[in-house]
């Protein structure tokens, strides 16, 4: 064996390790004009280039575990064909394909799946039986040369248990991945919760446990993290494209490449270390996970910690020695010292310059100074229009006014190696607050065709700061000094699906978020709503306020800005004032938002009132009594 083949099997079952598996044989042998009604196993004898040529393709996409065209190759299964003859030559045949495929740059996985009938106590077969079926089939995969074997798509544990005694019997030393499958309610057909699937899959014996198949990528992760609960197991998860669909009388599966690679992001970030895919993924599809996952892998283990009151994550790599403790969040700014000590912190958002001349910006931030404001929020790209950098506009803002700055900074324009540059960059500039997101589309500005590159979300890069903040970069390397970031990130109380925008909340507090700024608050009910399904995990919170101008701008905002919710009894006030006159509206606006400041005071931590139109006269106008 190679030294590459041998290192990636010690990754497979380092329980820190990320290993990137394939995705759907059936599928793309499907696309390639095999039709459904035909023995997919029986391909590796009858068209094995066409088989071969599949698992190169996605070793060329980036796979590291490539799973045999065995799935069906049991004598049960093999027998609807008239086939069960050829057990031994079709499990042999499909390891050879995946290992002439594979070269030294990926494992190959025997796959195993169900017997297709009922064992005991709900069928007429016998668990030595069952075991007998499996030990058949493994026993070809295995001097087919695998390095390890995948039991997927189980429903009955009973038979998965039979399987994976036959695993054990077969080859002692190899590994085993045990998948079982749940429906849209997350429980197996025989209505088994995911921690008991946990539970029994550790107590089977199995190396590797997880999920995959038969629905998509929400389920799964949901399931997912309530097996990370209950089992210290090494985790995988392969779901399918979302849930099939029929279109035009052919099945399709509807998740695009953008998606499940965001739900991989997620499936690392709950503690799955072994993530591909199922029914309907392709090459693209895992081209798109392996670049998406990159960023986080190896992941951070969270544990609590005293960083002024907040919590922190703590960075475990295989470099842990190169990690270094925090510098405290009381100091490493003003912003940060009083969000440590629990006071109210008070802020202003300002738009960056269209040119390169910065002084009327300038001018308007001396005001604020003047005026006490503790903090400039600059944003970075909104609604994706090109502006100054709001890295460069902070450093301005901080040398030439001698106020803090909290810096937006989005995923959307640089990839990750840009990323760590600004961020170092900034640093090094005596940048120290952040409020990290994962920006607008470019497609909501004035150059839709420029290209987004999104290489990680705000998820991740929340990830990568507090690495940085422990003195080392993604790769778990030192970097010297640790960086002095004071770690925001945004939420929206009134997300369309609250649950979702619920479990990414989490997910960033529990990447290393210190505290949260929301998106413009109009219905101070909703607000405390949010917060007291946040109690859990709650970091300071800053409750944006955006003083309305206009009757369209109450308008714009409701209906073309994402995230923003304003309700109809606030524009019907704009309306009203507005018939009056412009003055009146404007009036109007400063008083709805100075009602939003004096309700959410004792809730949150802070607020973020913005600069309409750059006039600060008008944020200013709110904090006055």
């Amino acid at each position: 064996m190679s030294a590459t083949r041998d290192a990636l099997r010690q990754r497979l079952l380092d329980p820190d390790q990320v290993v990137i598996a394939d995705g759907a044989m059936g599928t793309m042998l499907y696309a390639k004009g095999v039709f459904i009604n035909q023995c997919y196993d029986e391909l590796n004898v009858r068209q094995p280039d066409l088989v071969r040529g599949i698992h190169a393709d996605y070793v060329r996409a980036g796979a590291e575990l490539l799973e045999t065209n065995s799935f069906g190759a049991n004598r049960p299964k093999l027998q609807h064909y008239g086939l069960e003859g050829q057990v031994r030559a079709f499990n042999l045949a499909a390891a050879t394909l995946a290992r002439e495929a594979a070269g030294d740059d990926a494992l190959v996985a025997g796959a195993v799946g169900p017997l297709g009938l009922r064992i005991e106590p709900y069928g007429p077969t016998s668990r030595e039986e069952a075991e007998a079926f499996f030990a058949e089939q493994m026993g070809a995969l295995r001097d087919g040369d695998v390095d390890c074997f995948i039991l997927e798509t189980f429903s009955d544990l009973d038979e998965i248990t039979q399987a994976v005694k036959a695993a054990r019997a077969v080859d002692p030393a190899l590994p085993i991945i045990a998948q079982m499958t749940v429906g849209t309610d997350g429980v197996t057909s025989f209505g088994v919760p995911p921690e008991e699937v946990a539970e029994a899959l550790e107590e089977s014996g199995a190396d590797i446990i997880g999920l995959n198949c038969s629905v998509g990528p929400q389920t799964i992760l949901e399931a997912i993290e309530r097996m990370a609960l209950v089992t210290t197991k090494k985790l995988s998860a392969m779901p399918n494209a979302g849930m099939p669909r029929d279109v035009g009388g052919r099945v399709m599966y509807m998740a695009n490449a953008e998606y499940m690679a965001s739900y991989a992001r997620n499936l690392i970030q709950a503690g799955v270390r072994i993530v591909g895919g199922c029914c309907g993924t392709t090459p693209e599809h895992i081209r798109a996970m392996v670049d998406g996952v990159r960023p986080l892998v190896p992941r951070h283990a969270t544990v609590e910690g005293s960083a002024g009151g907040g919590r922190f994550s703590r960075v475990t790599t295989q470099h842990e020695s190169h990690a270094v403790a925090t510098v405290p969040l009381g100091e490493r700014s003003a912003w940060g010292r009083k969000l440590a000590a629990r006071e109210f912190v008070t802020s202003v958002e300002i738009v960056p310059p269209r040119g390169v001349e910065p002084s009327r910006m300038l001018d308007e931030v001396r005001k604020l100074k003047a005026a006490g404001v503790d903090a400039v929020n600059v944003p970075d790209g909104p609604r994706a229009q090109s502006r100054m950098s709001a890295i460069a506009t902070s450093v301005l803002i901080q040398q030439e006014c001698g106020i803090e700055t909290v810096t937006h900074y989005a995923c959307r324009d640089r990839n990750l190696l840009g990323m760590l540059s600004d961020l170092l960059g900034a640093s090094a500039l005596g940048l120290h607050n952040v409020l990290l997101v994962t920006g607008d589309p470019p497609k909501m500005g004035p150059y839709p065709d420029a290209t987004a590159v999104f290489d990680i979300d705000a998820i991740g890069l929340t990830n990568l700061v507090s690495r940085l903040n422990h003195g080392v970069d993604p790769g778990g390397n030192s970097i010297g000094a640790p960086t002095r970031y004071v770690i925001g990130v945004g939420v929206n109380p009134v997300a369309i699906d609250p649950e979702h925008e619920l479990k990414r909340f989490a997910w960033k507090v529990e990447a290393g978020a210190e505290f949260a700024v929301t998106q413009p608050v109009f219905d101070t009910a909703q607000l405390e709503h949010f917060l007291a399904r946040i109690e859990e995990t709650r970091i300071p919170v800053v409750a944006g306020i955006w003083p309305l101008v206009s009757v369209r701008n109450a308008e714009f905002l409701a209906n073309e800005v994402p995230g923003v919710t304003v309700p109809p009894a606030v524009i019907d006030r704009m309306r009203r004032a507005n018939e009056k006159s412009k003055d009146h509206a404007v009036a109007e606006g400063i008083a709805i938002a100075r009602e939003m400041l004096d309700r959410v005071r004792g809730a949150v931590q802070g607020v973020q009132v913005s600069a309409p139109f750059g006039k600060v006269e008008l944020a200013l106008d709110v904090f006055r009594p």
